[in-house]
């Protein structure tokens, strides 16, 4: 059995244009025999451009009364699947505006049912000339930050193309996120849930640079960020603080010796740690876990990470700036520095086992 009749394709459409039919027309093609578009809610204008009754053999169309979102019309179709599809390896989702090619889409059903563990994802290359600039930016600012504070290399963190196996739709449907933040929350899952993830070199195909998306720039990027930046908030105050009062008391009694430093580096962690604490709890990650329990492992994180600094503020300021005019001034730049690269190896352990839910 081919794979193109082993796996159910999902198309979650907002207002389409006459490019739905030429996708459903070529996945038809390719051998697809299941293909679930929902139809987020799109505007009577539109309604002539999704397929009539019986038009595409194997295509059913789900409704959304009003517009919910991408990751509401994922979700939806998931769950009609899980519901009626007992047969299937799985699905693998499409976009409507016929920059997926039916190929790309075969290929991504065949290593899923080669593969039926792994999440696989198509995924582009974006040096092209033709690829957008917002896109190319897009990506490898999505792609570093997924790097730098998940410990996750994925090569494309914004293709909708992505082969998921039936077992995984469960946990896909607890996935928070009705928009275009629920992708870039599905990816992040697969690290909070170890699942494997396959990359499949997909083509790069960008119709009129893209302008049909209906991504907004603003309000998504906040979405799909918002936790990052919460962090990067939250570690801020916490920053200011901790900076302030270390250089409060170096001004007030020196940094002659070693001893000093982690004096007050444990001072200056001790009462910023608090409010950072409470900040990452309720704001941050929304831990409703015990307190007790969320407050030990935070220590138990904290503790190492002081002395990791002290360490190194010492070290380095003491071979770098010992002599120098404002020696007080340049430890507290190197103790900044330290710091960052510290931050972002505390968001990975603090989001994945200190603020982690059960389960």
């Amino acid at each position: 059995m081919s794979a193109a009749n082993r796996v159910t394709v999902v198309l979650p459409s907002l207002n389409p244009d006459e490019k739905l039919r030429l996708v459903l027309s070529g996945l038809c093609q390719a051998g697809f025999d299941d293909i679930l578009v929902v139809n987020d809610g799109s505007d009577e204008a539109h309604l002539p451009n999704f397929p009539a009754p019986g038009e595409f053999p194997g295509v059913e169309i789900l409704t959304h009364p009003v517009n919910r979102g991408k990751g509401a019309a994922l979700k939806t179709a998931f769950a009609h699947f899980l519901a009626t599809r007992t047969d299937r390896v799985g699905v693998v989702t499409v976009d409507g505006d016929n920059q997926h090619h039916p190929a790309d889409v075969l290929s991504c059903a065949e290593v899923l049912c080669a593969i039926p563990k792994n999440l696989i994802l198509g995924v582009r290359d974006f040096s092209g000339e033709d690829v957008p600039a917002r896109s190319r930016m897009g990506n490898r600012i999505t792609s570093t930050v997924f790097r730098l504070f998940c410990g996750m290399r994925i090569s494309d963190t914004q293709t909708g193309l992505r082969a998921i196996p039936a077992a995984h739709l469960p946990r896909m449907l607890e996935v928070e996120g009705d928009r275009f933040e629920y992708e870039t929350n599905m990816l992040l899952e697969l690290k909070r849930a170890r699942i494997k993830w396959t990359e499949v070199p997909i083509r790069t195909v960008y119709i009129e640079e893209n302008q049909t998306s209906h991504f907004r720039p603003i309000v998504d990027s906040w979405r799909i960020y918002k936790l990052i930046f919460k962090y990067m908030l939250s570690s801020a105050a916490g920053c200011v603080v901790d900076l302030g009062i270390f250089w409060l008391l170096s001004v007030l009694f020196g940094t002659a010796a070693s001893w000093l430093i982690y004096l007050y580096t444990a001072i200056a962690r001790l009462l910023s740690s608090l409010t950072n604490f409470t900040l990452n709890r309720r704001v941050v990650f929304g831990s409703s876990g015990p307190v007790g329990r969320t407050l030990v492992r935070y220590y138990t994180l904290a503790i190492p990470q002081l002395l990791v600094s002290a360490f190194l503020v010492d070290r380095l300021a003491a071979g770098l700036f010992q002599t120098a005019p404002n020696g007080e001034f340049w430890t507290t730049v190197v103790k900044a520095v330290v710091d960052t690269l510290l931050f972002f190896i505390s968001f990975r352990i603090q989001r994945e086992w200190v603020f982690r839910e059960k389960g």
